[in-house]
């Protein structure tokens, strides 16, 4: 049982985020990549259910989570296809799911190259998750 837990949408997550996490999501919003500009502007921003940018959750910080849905939006880059980063991202997403998450793992590339596809699986996995 946690001792004292952060409830987000229904979720409860270790209380563990320390406050010197808050200063770097902050930071993390203000110089959003320009796929994160793109997703958020073009498309998260005005999406029917609420999306956050730059959301700390636990230990981490998200690049965008639905508490409604519960689902988080990760953006790839390049940098997550070293062994190093998959290592990580692999034990990032595993603590997440533990909380009943579901983790969308999108890589940049295809976000270029096919925006309209990546919204549109975006909003069917919401769509799925609320109707469970």
């Amino acid at each position: 049982m946690l001792a004292r837990g952060l409830f987000i949408g229904g979720i409860t997550l270790d209380r563990k985020h320390n406050k010197e996490l808050v200063p770097f999501a902050k930071n993390l919003r203000k110089g959003m990549t320009k796929e994160e500009k793109h997703l958020w502007y073009d498309f998260l921003r005005t999406y029917p259910v609420k999306f956050l940018k730059q959301k700390i959750l636990g230990k981490y910080i998200v690049d965008f989570y639905c508490a409604k849905a519960k689902i988080i939006i990760e953006l790839d880059g390049s940098q997550h296809y070293e062994d190093d980063a998959i290592l990580k991202d692999l034990e990032r997403t595993k603590y997440l799911e533990q909380y009943g998450l579901k983790i969308l793992r999108i890589p940049n590339n295809q976000l270029n190259q096919n925006f309209e596809g990546v919204c549109e699986y975006i909003d069917k996995e919401v769509k799925q998750s609320l109707h469970r």
